[in-house]
C-alpha cells in the first residue's frame, strides 16, 4: 500500500441514523480492513451549533445555540473511493451541513 492511500472519516450524526450510515458505508466498501468489512467505531459526543438566518436545521432553531447528543463515527476508506464514500454518507445524513472530517492516514492496520 502506498503512503496516504487511506483516509479516516469522522462523521457526526444522530444515533437514529447509525444503521443507515452503516449500510451506506458497507455499500461503498468503507471500513474494509484485510479480511473484515463493516469496521468502524462510534462514541457518544455532545455537539453545539447555532443555525443562522436562512438555514433549515434538522435539529434546533434559527439563531438559538443548540446542544445535542450525537455519535462520532470513525471509519477508514481508500483515498481513491473518497468522493464515492462522501456522496454515500451525504445521501443518508439528515443534516443540511453534515460535519465530515477527512484525515489522510500514513499507514493502517499495522
Amino acid at each position: 500500500m502506498t503512503e496516504f492511500s487511506c483516509c479516516k472519516l469522522e462523521i457526526f450524526i444522530p444515533e437514529s441514523h447509525l444503521p443507515a450510515l452503516q449500510r451506506a458505508l458497507r455499500e461503498v466498501d468503507a471500513g474494509h480492513i484485510g479480511s473484515y468489512d463493516s469496521c468502524l467505531s462510534y462514541s457518544p459526543v455532545t455537539s453545539c451549533w447555532r443555525p443562522l438566518a436562512g438555514s433549515q436545521p434538522y435539529l434546533g432553531q434559527e439563531n438559538v445555540l443548540s446542544r445535542e447528543s450525537e455519535l462520532k463515527v470513525e471509519v477508514t476508506c481508500l483515498r481513491e473511493k473518497l468522493k464515492e464514500t462522501l456522496a454515500a454518507v451525504k445521501e443518508v445524513h439528515p443534516y443540511e451541513e453534515p460535519v465530515i472530517n477527512v484525515i489522510p492516514l500514513y499507514q493502517v492496520g499495522i
